[in-house]
């Protein structure tokens, strides 16, 4: 008997599907090598198992035929084949794996990115973290959490020179109080992700290298991981770092790598473009230990994701707060997640065999299988991708004696029918949904089959699917004393018919609803906004306010604020620089700057105000006219370690309106008004600043013209001033 080697299996396959040879760079002699993680990166299936309709057999050049009986036995042969060269080439090492400090990464399975600015971890009301409020809400919708990525930096980053490391730092109560926080993450048994941005660099240089440091900040804070912000990859040497420190770290890129990094980078996101023939993914098929989470930030319905994450054995990022745009998943997804969640963490120990099998063979189209092997037991993770229940036989398997078998997912023991050589299983998987085996010969945990009878006796489609935008409030400002004269330092605008048009600035996002801000008049949030108005008389500041006169109301009120963090950071002993008077201060919260307007009677403007006094009746482009003028802003500052300050406010005369208003564009941002949704806080601030970061389309937009604004994440006083952002008042006229 002719025993046929892996490389004749390989070739028989190509033959059986009446396919020509192709070189691959990544192995000689495998039809289905992956390419790229990113986007396609994942291993295709044999394409005989797409369905074949009768335009494909008329119209298309090398319609696909059935698959031959022992396709599954030959593309697995491929691809073990692939595998097994593939890791010669890549030098394939799994060490790291086997390290006790990094064992969870292989059951962290559900991973949110949670933004600092969450209403639901923070609370600027009392100062305080709220980890418990956090878990716990995510712990009702979907079953909770096993990791988590705290998120301080973009999309606010490079609005000063505070690089990624600097705004950890900035968050409230410093660094102690982020390890704290850190710690009661860990007292739920939930590892602790920060993000590390390579592109960042524009703001300030580290003191050390980015592998040291991030290191050093890790080992401080008692953070487990590290997720590599656009990164395809994270370099040795940063693993090396984290070990020379003490403090071992996951590594956690966000993109493709190249295949040696399997060694070191023990988890990834997965990004993906799904198909209905599930993929497999890459990195899990060479290190069955290594845990990819899916991230698919911005798809509203997830049933892609989580089948694909429990086709796999893997997990998935459970995004919803997306840079403060809400993207919450519907009641089905979250039951969905519930139920993989549960049958994953509960057979952890089945999802990194070695001899995993995808795509092992079902009874039905468009169900599909993983066969999860361990020791004399056998798990299997089941997928329906029809929009149809399937119901009655689904899968033979070799028969044994003794051997049972149990449907996880309903919580019951299944009878085979005994047909020949093997066990034949009924059982229903419904439409979009997903089914869990398990061959042993002893009983599971009763309690586990319980608690998935309960949690699966409803059934997911019964659950709303609908999406839907979180709405948001403006927050309001309430009027001043109504007065007729011009108060000192303020000029009259007279009021008038005004088109208010103004569109947001986010890099991410697009046109989507839950973008931006959501104006009184609007039903949801959005990035262009349009309303006409009726504008009355009121009185602005001619100059944002400055250095001296905040001065003199901190002389008049004593006024100190509760979270004092990086307040008034460019001042020393209780004052400012010399040379500073007439400069716009900068490191003021919104709540400072409304403080202040309170004590001299006026209020911080309204969005819309600020924006008729820069353009007028005769919609000017910029506050001075139609024209671009470089002379009428400071000259923008580039150095990354020291911001040379903002200019005196009456510098740039050329840059005034028409009624002499001043700085209202590239010297400092203004606050204007606040919006709130369930989650989020942010403010719009107007005008722009004199700081302009380098090397990176990734930091916080700038905005020149009249009809832009940005929105400004905010969190807690200390992390959201800034030495770009100042202020200007207004006052209300007796009309």
């Amino acid at each position: 008997m002719k025993i046929l080697t892996a490389r004749h299996l390989a070739i028989a396959t190509l033959f059986a599907l009446g396919l020509s040879c192709s070189h691959s760079a990544s192995a000689q002699d495998s039809r289905y090598a992956p390419a790229s993680q990113w986007e396609e990166g994942m291993i295709t299936p044999p394409a005989c198992m797409n369905l074949r309709t009768a335009w494909d057999e008329m119209y298309v050049a090398g319609a696909t035929h059935d698959c031959p009986a022992n396709m599954h036995e030959l593309w697995l042969h491929d691809l073990r084949h692939w595998r097994e060269e593939r890791r010669i080439r890549i030098g394939y090492d799994g060490s790291r794996y086997e390290l006790p400090a990094l064992k969870w990464t292989q059951s962290s399975f559900m991973q949110p990115q949670a933004m600092v600015h969450d209403r639901y971890l923070f609370d600027v009301t009392t100062g305080k973290y709220t980890v418990d409020r956090y878990v716990a809400d995510l712990e009702k919708r979907f079953g909770g959490i096993d990791a988590v990525l705290i998120w301080p930096t973009y999309p606010n980053i490079g609005i000063d020179n505070r690089n990624q490391h600097d705004l950890i730092s900035s968050m409230p109560g410093g660094i102690p109080a982020v390890k704290a926080m850190v710690a009661d993450f860990h007292r739920r048994n939930i590892r602790v992700f920060f993000p590390m941005m390579m592109w960042d660099q524009g703001t300030r240089e580290p003191d050390k290298s980015w592998a040291d440091e991030i290191a050093a900040l890790m080992k401080e804070v008692d953070a487990d991981g590290i997720n590599g912000d656009t990164q395809d990859g994270i370099p040795e040497n940063f693993v090396k770092a984290a070990e020379a420190a003490g403090h071992p770290l996951a590594f956690e890129p966000e993109g493709s790598f190249h295949d040696e990094a399997i060694n070191w980078d023990l988890m990834n996101w997965g990004q993906y473009s799904f198909s209905f023939l599930p993929k497999v993914d890459r990195y899990k098929w060479l290190e069955t230990r290594h845990m990819t989470n899916i991230s698919d930030r911005w798809n509203r319905a997830k049933t892609d994701d989580l089948q694909y994450a429990f086709f796999n054995g893997v997990g998935w990022e459970s995004w919803e707060n997306v840079w403060g745009i809400w993207n919450g998943m519907t009641a089905h997804d979250a039951e969905a997640t519930r139920r993989v969640a549960a049958l994953e963490r509960q057979m952890a120990a089945f999802l990194v065999s070695p001899d995993w099998e995808p795509l092992y063979p079902m009874h039905n189209y468009g169900v599909f299988a993983s066969r999860w092997p361990k020791d004399d037991e056998t798990f299997w993770s089941i997928i329906n991708r029809n929009e149809y229940n399937v119901n009655g036989p689904q899968i033979s398997i070799p028969w044994q004696e003794e051997m049972r078998y149990y449907d996880l997912y309903h919580g019951v023991e299944l009878k085979p029918e005994h047909m020949g050589r093997n066990a034949l299983l009924n059982f229903s998987v419904e439409a979009h949904g997903y089914g869990a085996i398990l061959a042993s010969k002893k009983a599971p945990d009763a309690a586990f089959l319980e608690r998935m009878k309960q949690m699966t006796a409803k059934p997911l489609a019964s659950y709303d699917d609908v999406w839907r935008p979180l709405p948001q409030k403006m927050i309001d400002i309430a009027p001043t004393e109504a007065v007729s004269k011009t108060p000192h330092g303020m000029v009259r605008i007279e009021g008038g018919d005004f088109h208010f048009a103004v569109k947001g600035v986010e890099i991410e996002g697009e046109n989507a609803i839950g973008v931006d801000v959501q104006y009184p008049w609007e039903d949801s949030p959005r990035r262009f906004h349009e309303q006409h108005m009726q504008m009355p008389d009121f009185f602005i500041d001619r100059y944002p306010v400055t250095n001296a006169q905040f001065k003199q109301f901190l002389d008049a009120t004593h006024y100190h604020p509760a979270d004092d963090g990086n307040f008034l950071a460019d001042w020393e002993h209780g004052t400012f620089p010399e040379g500073w008077d007439d400069k716009p201060v900068t490191w003021v919260s919104i709540e400072d700057a409304r403080a202040y307007a309170k004590w001299a009677g006026k209020r911080l403007p309204h969005e819309w105000e600020w924006q008729y006094v820069a353009e007028g009746s005769e919609a000017r482009t910029f506050p001075w006219g139609r024209q671009w003028k470089s002379d009428a802003v400071p000259t923008p500052d580039t150095e990354r370690n020291d911001m040379r300050g903002p200019d005196n406010v009456y510098a740039h005369p050329l840059g005034n309106t028409p009624q002499g208003v001043a700085d209202m564009v590239g010297n400092v941002w203004q606050w204007t008004d606040e919006w709130q949704d369930e989650h989020t806080r942010a403010a719009v601030i107007r005008g722009g600043s004199y700081y302009l970061p380098q090397g990176s389309i990734w930091y916080f937009p700038q905005t020149t013209h009249n009809d832009e604004h940005g929105k400004y994440l905010l969190m807690a006083p200390s992390l959201d001033r800034a030495a770009t952002i100042g202020f200007r008042c207004v006052k209300d006229a007796v009309q």
